[in-house]
């Protein structure tokens, strides 16, 4: 087995914000088949410090950025853990990133610590004697560990920096540079300057031998100024060096015939009694398509455009289930929305993960009005559950939704429904169309059976990802 050691800051199921999580756990099992070893590195934060109190010491750091580091090392669920336990950086109330909506201020410092470690040990190997062929750093938070590993002479290790959502960059203050472990004849535009000061996520995009984004129409937005965030200069740069690959689901967990009330294509009445379920649970009684959304609660993800186009829909027959948090101006938004259509519209402030499953297994179409998608979850989710997608036409949601225009219906290839531009007007088309196809019951089951068809799994994808390390082996 070839061997990679993937770096990140939350991996499922031991820790999770977003969809990064997901991606992090899934791909061990999927690469395994593909002749790859990968075992996942990231920190142990207080919420699991007590579970690897017996795991081996495999590496130790005794100066790693104030004070002791050790990595433990343990398998879970057939994945291949290595935790680094640096109290003085980890051991804290909060989530991994913040506490009270703030960000840690040592920020840069704890993850330039998971970064450091990693490239220690693609360069050095672990006390048991493994060592990595190939270093896959994760979002701004691994960022640095292509940097570290390029910075520090002549290597025989292959790096890759996977950007799950641009959008966060790992600012530090160019003060920073010595504290940081960095060199100071690299900092300058052409390397790891970035606007007077430092990204981790730049210096990865600079320093990896390859660069991978989350779908392959992510991959080409990125260098527009629009979606690059001020590093689609750099992204079209190393353009021969950016690959797009789709993130997939794990489809044993999210699984429409291993849910309570089970069900697949070929015996969808207990997608009906999944629906009943859901709205029985809500005290909803809607006579059109039951729309569902389960997202964080942001601009990003055009949740602002839902209270302005929620109405229509429910007057012509629609109903919502919504499960989400995030800004609390948009949470306050969505309870009023409830408050004027009782009966019609659910709300969940917060997230579960149980909830989240029976949404999708009840829902008739999952609603995804993102500004900009790097990859996707959710539509993936809706795909594999019948839950017919209704997306704005960006990133993977454009990847992975077959729009429901004439020449797709004729031809019995749509999917879903896709909108351009997303803005309130677009999206509102898009409900009409959703109400019409809904009320066409032999359209609609022939799409639904469609959308459960469509492969959402990690298979190919993993190929692709084996692909790309063999091109970049170095022994």
């Amino acid at each position: 087995m070839k061997r990679v050691l993937s770096v990140a800051s939350e991996c499922v199921p031991l820790i999770k914000t977003g969809g990064l999580a997901d991606v992090v756990g899934a791909l061990p099992a999927a690469l395994r088949p593909k002749g790859w070893d990968m075992r996942v590195l990231m920190p142990a934060y207080r919420t699991l410090r007590e579970g690897i109190s017996d795991w081996p010491e495999v590496f130790v750091e005794e100066d790693l950025f104030g004070g002791r580091g050790v990595v433990k090392a343990g398998v879970l669920e057939g994945m291949g853990l290595l935790l680094l336990d640096a109290p003085h950086l980890y051991d804290r109330e909060g989530g991994p990133y913040n506490t009270g909506g703030a960000d840690w201020p040592d920020n840069p410092q704890r993850f330039a610590a998971l970064s450091w470690v990693s490239a220690k040990i693609a360069r050095h190997g672990l006390g048991d004697g493994w060592r990595p062929q190939i270093l896959h750093a994760h979002d701004w938070q691994a960022g640095f560990a292509p940097a570290y590993l390029a910075f520090g002479g002549p290597r025989d290790v292959g790096s890759v920096i996977t950007i799950h959502n641009i959008a966060f960059q790992g600012w530090a203050d160019a003060s920073m540079v010595d504290a940081l472990r960095l060199p100071r004849h690299e900092f300058h535009p052409g390397s790891l300057e970035y606007f007077g000061g430092l990204s981790s996520l730049k210096a990865a995009m600079v320093t990896a031998d390859k660069i991978t984004t989350v779908s392959p129409t992510y991959a080409a937005e990125l260098m527009r100024p629009e979606f690059g965030m001020g590093l689609q200069g750099l992204v079209e740069a190393r353009a021969a060096d950016v690959v797009g690959i789709l993130n997939g689901v794990d489809e044993d967990v999210w699984s429409p015939e291993g849910e309570e009330i089970p069900f697949g294509a070929r015996k969808m009445k207990g997608k009906t009694a999944n629906r009943a379920a859901l709205c029985a649970e809500f005290g909803l009684d809607v006579p059109g398509p039951l729309a569902v959304v389960v997202s964080r609660l942001t601009d990003q993800k055009g949740m602002d455009l839902l209270p302005q186009v929620l109405p229509d829909f429910i007057e012509a027959g629609g109903g919502l289930v919504l499960l989400g948090s995030g800004d609390k101006a948009l949470e306050a938004a969505m309870n009023r929305l409830v408050e004027r259509f009782p009966g019609r519209v659910a709300v969940k402030i917060g997230y579960d993960e149980g909830l989240s499953h029976r949404i999708f297994a009840g829902g008739d179409a999952v609603l995804v009005p993102s500004r900009f998608e790097p990859c996707g979850l959710t539509q993936m989710y809706g795909l594999r559950y019948g839950t017919i997608p209704v997306v704005a036409a960006v990133g993977g949601l454009a990847d992975t939704v077959v729009n429901a225009n004439p020449a797709a219906l004729a031809t019995g290839v749509a999917t879903g429904i896709t909108f351009h531009p997303t803005d309130a007007p677009a999206f509102a088309e898009a409900l009409r169309r959703l109400v019409a196809l809904h009320a066409d019951s032999k359209t609609w089951g022939q799409i639904v059976k469609r959308a459960m068809a469509q492969p959402v799994g990690w298979d190919a994808s993993a190929a692709v990802y084996a692909g790309l390390y063999e091109s970049i082996l170095r022994t």
